[in-house]
């Protein structure tokens, strides 16, 4: 499939079993799954508003696993925003974030500019919690981003981290909401087209 130009990517990274993938698809298809399948790469797509256009929001789900580092590379190269993930029950899960965190100043250079979200999961689970909300706060402070906790279970804070992580955007407007006219010559153009639009 060719790369275009339109889409906007937004990568999602963190440790295995953190809950990137339920993330995902409680964001994207409105579902969660109550096992859990280790992912080695997934790509969604979305279709949101981008300077008052429609573009594609392409989410791509990483591996938690550190095999495929070439593939990390890529990721954040091609990657317009990022989501960083632990999970609140996991201390581990939020240091392995660090190395990640450090390949992407490196590979983009200047991060001032690019909307990164440092996400604590599993905010349902506080009797199994370790790692403090302060402490996530902290963090996204000592790297100048965002910070949200989110529960992809109980799907409290996942349509507003992907928001708030587009609000972060300075270089584009990008937004969740598509403008109505456009919208309606969308879904007249995808309908001509047999394709179907979420909104």
């Amino acid at each position: 499939m060719p790369e275009q130009s339109n889409d906007y990517r937004v990568v999602v990274f963190g440790a295995g079993g953190v809950g990137k993938s339920s993330l995902v698809l409680r964001f994207v298809k409105g579902t969660f799954r109550e096992s859990y399948i280790p992912t080695v790469e997934d790509t969604y797509r979305q279709v949101i508003s981008c300077d008052k256009s429609i573009c594609t929001l392409q989410i791509t789900d990483t591996t938690g696993s550190h095999q495929f580092p070439a593939m990390q590379r890529l990721s954040i190269s091609k990657g317009h925003a990022f989501i960083l993930v632990y999970s609140v029950t996991s201390r581990q899960s939020l240091e392995e974030l660090k190395p990640i965190y450090e390949q992407i100043c490196q590979i983009k250079g200047d991060i001032e500019s690019i909307p990164i979200m440092l996400v604590g999961n599993k905010n349902d689970e506080n009797q199994n919690r370790e790692v403090d909300s302060s402490e996530g706060e902290a963090m996204a402070k000592k790297w100048k981003c965002a910070f949200m906790e989110t529960s992809a279970k109980l799907n409290h804070n996942v349509k507003e981290l992907f928001q708030e992580l587009l609000n972060l955007e300075k270089r584009r407007t990008v937004s969740l909401q598509i403008d109505g006219k456009k919208s309606k010559q969308q879904k007249r153009k995808e309908k001509l087209k047999g394709k179907c639009v979420v909104m």
